[in-house]
């Protein structure tokens, strides 16, 4: 005999605006400054300055995938076509994000390996005056998305400070070369400035593309609630968990479908209650199946 039941709950979207306002004025921000710091890295031959200037606008870019992202998953959040909601529209801009920072941090790389062979006259004066320009802004826009919590919580949120992060590390690190290059002779360390910032890039690149992969893979049965799931259906001795996926549809919300074998006829909804017990279940599915033979031998 089989029984299904199911906790049919399809609204999953949490609202965002504090988060999607945040990130648009820090788009704003770095869409403007990300002109003035490019023109300036080519007139006046810093290479520093220019990284700066093209990393700055490979963010500007993903603010506004992660405000994209934000507002599409915000107006389809009832749309039913989208079995267990939009959160994932949120992770897939973060992935994106991710892959134009490890993109524009290969195009820093081969600018800086090409200024440290051929090197250039730089106007230092005026390129550390722009240097410092871009990491106020880079400052200020760190302030407007700084809540750890929403961090740990908003991959969206997260990759778009990843990135303001990176930007005022290129912007300490050109301001560093340009000084030492002023008043010291350094010229070299304005195109190593960008080899570090290259690796120090594409490290954070890396973990973001990894987190958020996993996520839309679905890659979630080594979370710890697939064990609490199954403690849960199998305390009683007679029921056993066959099949078992987790999905999750926030970041700490999930999705489980489950096929129990049990030697009794038990009803679904009588597991569903032992599930309860688990908050960060919000959309279950549970199947039984009734055995006379020994569970085991299903397994």
């Amino acid at each position: 005999m089989e029984r299904a039941y199911c906790k049919h709950q399809h609204v999953f979207h949490v609202p965002k605006k504090e988060a999607e306002g945040r990130v648009l004025l820090v788009f704003l921000l770095t869409l403007a400054f990300m002109f003035v710091e490019i023109a300036s890295g080519y007139i006046f031959g810093s290479v520093a300055l220019l990284a700066d200037g093209i990393h700055m606008g490979t963010h500007a870019l993903a603010f506004g995938i992660s405000f994209t992202a934000y507002m599409l998953a915000r107006r389809w959040s009832r749309d039913v076509s989208f079995s267990f909601g939009t959160w994932k529209v949120e992770v897939l801009g973060a992935y994106t994000s991710a892959v134009l920072l490890s993109m524009m941090a290969f195009l820093v790389l081969i600018e800086a390996l090409s200024k440290l062979i051929n090197r250039v006259a730089v106007k230092y004066e005026e390129a550390l005056l722009v240097a410092f320009g871009g990491l106020l802004i880079n400052l200020v826009s760190a302030f407007v998305l700084s809540h750890e919590e929403d961090h740990k919580h908003d991959v969206n949120l997260k990759s778009a400070y990843l990135h303001v992060l990176t930007d005022a590390l290129t912007s300490i690190l050109a301001i560093g070369a340009l000084l030492g290059g002023k008043y010291f002779g350094m010229w070299y360390l304005d195109p190593l400035s960008g080899i570090v910032g290259f690796f120090v890039i594409i490290n954070w690149a890396y973990g973001l593309l990894k987190e958020t992969a996993w996520i839309l893979l679905d890659r979630e049965m080594r979370s710890p609630i697939v064990q609490r799931i199954i403690n849960s259906i199998e305390r009683d001795g007679i029921s056993k968990v066959q099949d078992i996926h987790l999905l999750r549809i926030h970041h700490d919300k999930y999705a489980c479908i489950l096929t129990i074998t049990t030697t009794q006829d038990l009803p679904a909804d009588d597991y569903v209650k032992r599930l309860e017990e688990i908050e960060n279940l919000v959309h279950t599915t549970v199947e039984v199946v009734y055995c006379t033979d020994s569970v085991d031998k299903n397994i």
